[in-house]
């Protein structure tokens, strides 16, 4: 008898229909057993409710061939009106059930590798919990089939039979712990310990810019390491206990779930290896997503992964999903008998194994005939394996890492420039590269090594038993895939496409961008609200820093004994006030300001007015002043705001509305006491002025503009809804590429110099 008459008139609860196996599975009932009815369990996911996804899913272009002109169904939801029927809910509460289930089919779980242990548990172990529980309410011999991983054998070695796994570990202790490690990691990560190193990198990053925002860093870098925490603990729990990793370790404890309830329930457990791309159906080389070897496979074709640590002849147990869909329905009508599950391993090993070495060279000899184009520099070099070992890989990742971590050091304490950020650039790419090396050679390593040999007696009957084009239909003898074909054929050209397709987006893109590099988003005048463009002076419209114009200022009224003393007192104080810069720009800034202490204010007026004023403006970016006058053009308010002195801004007046500079304290008699008369303003105060300005009045702080060149002016660049980095130093090119915000070089005229100070080197 055939499947399509065993299963006639059937009804089965599939969950996890909207995941790769579940849309698989869900395709082949349709298609291939017209008298058997689904019901799907699924969540509703923000504003679709269940019923909404599935008429989503069934719009897919492989459920088109069952409706339209030539089909029993006119469309989509009349498909779907016949043939499925949606119970919205999911595995963490799951509803009451249909009392008239046949079957049930439970592919839904956490299929990552390394999820935080309390949702592997969550989803694996209690979720089957909750679902066996209400499949025993509708008080009928559903016969249950479990979709596992042939994986949960674990960290063994040698032939793994069709049967239980063979251990004692308790599920209900270790779900417990589990999900009791939630609370246990967050209440470790807010320890004082903890909080105090997380704030002390935060701020070693952050503290120019103001504690606020080292504080939100300081947050973020407290639940990063609770996240990274809950997979470690999974992981090492896991491999404590013999397991590869915490999805294996928490599928083999779902697995002793089902065990348990199998005295009531007809029960099959399908244990499924590497699942990949279709060979067949629904068509071939189709796939949902990236699985465990594309990312691989991918970045081998970018020339990204140098080596792997796998050895050349162990076997890489992967299996087409349409094998595993036909080896699914093929089970679905058996009968096993109670209290005695049945197991089916949909594995290739025992019979027809693809080895590492076999699927480099396949995977080696797609890429060389149909390489990705790199644009000029042409075709990627594909690397050469030789498969020297898990440990010497291992080596050569941490010596990458090591390096890159000390150039990333260098590179945020050489000066800024197109050619640092260039670097920063490379560094950035570099990192990717490397963190995705660490994360795949990870979690992949101990499969890469693995010595298993999945028995798959059971599921080759289960082939033998198909009659007539059922073969054709359900098959599940992975005996029949030519492998090389499969790999350059079907497989690698199915996941490169979207790819492929993506490149040629991504090339157009940044040829737009290459083109518009430097061109800003147009001043416009706005009918609704006031728009302000606020500017940063030092770094941003002229190339200077405080302690050069310092110099400019204060040199001029001082003989030429008191100039070499000056200078000299300023290049021994030089290191401690860098190191001041970086930690605190504020201190830094009052502790510069402290030497103006005895200054005549009205002279330092007259000196900039007379000497300075010229050397100021030739130093103005013209880029900058062309933005400036567009901005004043289209009505916006212009705001110079500057840690600078205000004497210093005076050449600058015509160009803005509004300026904000550190105001010297003066005497009685007019001179500077060292002092400001209030503080100046740098990082978050910046922000803050900018939010107090606009509050009360008709400023649109979503339309205005601020444009700055440090990443202590990183606050005040979040609050506008249109932030400029300038010629950035590499902390805020990062933060601005991660953030796509605008980024241009205003270059200095090449006339001005460095070394010349006005009024000093003319004498």
């Amino acid at each position: 008898m055939r499947l399509a008459e065993k299963l006639k008139g059937k009804k089965v609860l599939v969950t996890g229909v909207t995941g790769f196996v579940g849309e698989a599975l869900l395709h082949r009932i349709i298609g291939e057993l017209p008298d058997t009815t689904v019901v799907a369990i699924i969540r509703p996911k923000g504003s679709l409710k269940g019923a909404d996804r599935m008429a989503q899913l069934l719009k897919k272009d492989i459920f088109k061939p069952f409706y339209g002109e030539g089909t029993p169904y006119a469309d989509a939801e009349a498909l779907s009106a016949a043939r499925v029927e949606v119970v919205e809910g999911d595995l963490a509460d799951v509803p009451a059930l249909p009392r008239d289930l046949d079957i049930v089919v439970h592919c839904a779980g956490d299929v990552s590798f390394d999820p935080p242990i309390h949702e592997a548990f969550t989803t694996n172990v209690l979720g089957t919990k909750s679902l066996l529980e209400r499949i025993v309410e509708t008080e009928r011999p559903v016969h249950y089939v479990h979709i596992s991983t042939a994986y949960t054998a674990g960290r063994r070695r040698g032939a793994i039979p069709e049967a239980p796994v063979d251990h004692t570990v308790d599920w209900r202790s270790e779900a417990e712990a589990g999900m009791a490690m939630k609370a246990r990691v967050e209440e470790a990560s807010r320890s004082a310990a903890m909080l105090a190193k997380f704030r002390k990198e935060s701020e070693k990053l952050h503290r120019r810019a103001g504690h606020l925002t080292a504080a939100a860093d300081t947050e973020r870098r407290r639940t990063e390491w609770v996240a990274k925490k809950l997979v470690e603990t999974g992981t090492e729990r896991a491999r404590s206990l013999g397991w590869t990793d915490c999805y294996t370790f928490t599928k083999a404890l779902g697995e002793r779930v089902v065990e348990e309830f199998a005295a009531t329930l007809p029960t099959s457990i399908v244990r499924p290896a590497i699942i990949e791309s279709a060979v067949q159906s629904p068509h071939p080389g189709w796939i949902e997503g990236f699985k465990m070897a594309e990312p691989l496979i991918l970045a081998y074709g970018r020339g990204e992964l140098p080596e792997f640590p796998a050895s050349p002849d162990s076997v890489v147990e992967i299996i087409p999903v349409d094998h595993v869909v036909g080896a699914i329905c093929a089970v679905m009508a058996t009968e096993p008998e109670l209290s005695k599950p049945e197991y089916y391993h949909v594995s290739s090993g025992a019979r027809n194994p693809l080895t590492f070495e076999q699927l480099y060279a396949g995977v080696r000899a797609y890429f060389s005939k149909h390489p990705f184009d790199l644009g000029e520099r042409g075709a990627v070099r594909l690397p050469v394996w030789k498969f020297p070992g898990g440990d010497s890989v291992e080596s050569m990742l941490r010596y990458g890492e090591r390096a890159h971590k000390i150039a990333d050091q260098i590179i945020t304490h050489v000066p800024r420039g197109e050619r640092t950020r260039k670097y920063a650039r490379e560094l950035d790419v570099q990192k990717r590269r490397i963190d995705f090396l660490r994360r795949y050679m990870d979690l992949y390593s101990e499969y890469a090594q693995a010595e298993l040999q999945f028995i798959d007696d059971n599921v080759l009957a289960l082939h033998n038993a198909l009659e007539g084009d059922d073969r054709e239909k359900f098959w599940c003898d992975t005996s029949i895939v030519d492998w090389q074909y499969y790999l350059q054929e079907t497989h690698c050209p199915s996941v490169t496409d979207s790819l492929r397709r993506l490149d040629v987006v991504r090339k157009k893109r940044n040829k737009a961008l290459a083109e518009s590099a430097g061109t800003l988003k147009k001043a416009t005048p706005s009918e609704d609200g006031e728009i302000i463009a606020a500017f940063d002076m030092d770094g941003t419209l002229l190339s200077s820093n405080v302690i050069e114009t310092y110099l400019w200022m204060r040199l001029p009224e001082l003989d030429s004994h008191q100039r070499v003393g000056e200078i000299g007192a300023m290049l021994r104080k030089l290191p401690k006030l860098i190191a001041a810069e970086r930690k605190d720009r504020g201190t830094f800034l009052r502790t510069i300001y402290r030497r103006y202490q005895g200054a005549d204010l009205e002279e330092l007026n007259r000196i900039v007015d007379e000497i300075l004023a010229e050397h100021v403006l030739e130093r103005l970016s013209g880029a900058a002043v062309r933005r400036i006058r567009e901005h004043k053009a289209a009505g916006h308010r212009t705001i110079l705001i500057t840690g600078a002195v205000r004497p210093l801004t005076r050449p600058l007046e015509p160009l803005f509305d509004e300026i904000v500079a550190a105001e010297l304290a003066v005497d009685d008699r007019g001179r500077c006491t060292g002092f400001l008369t209030g503080p100046p303003l740098v990082g978050e105060s910046r922000a803050a002025w900018i939010k107090h300005r606009a509050r009360g009045t008709s400023i649109d702080l979503s339309r205005s503009f601020a444009y700055a060149d440090s990443h202590s002016d990183l606050p005040m660049l979040t609050t506008v809804g249109n932030p400029v980095a300038v010629s950035p130093d590499v902390p805020l090119f990062r933060a601005a590429r991660a953030a796509r915000w605008q980024i241009v070089d205003w270059k200095t005229p090449s006339t001005s110099s460095r070394l010349e100070i006005p009024g000093v080197n003319a004498r």
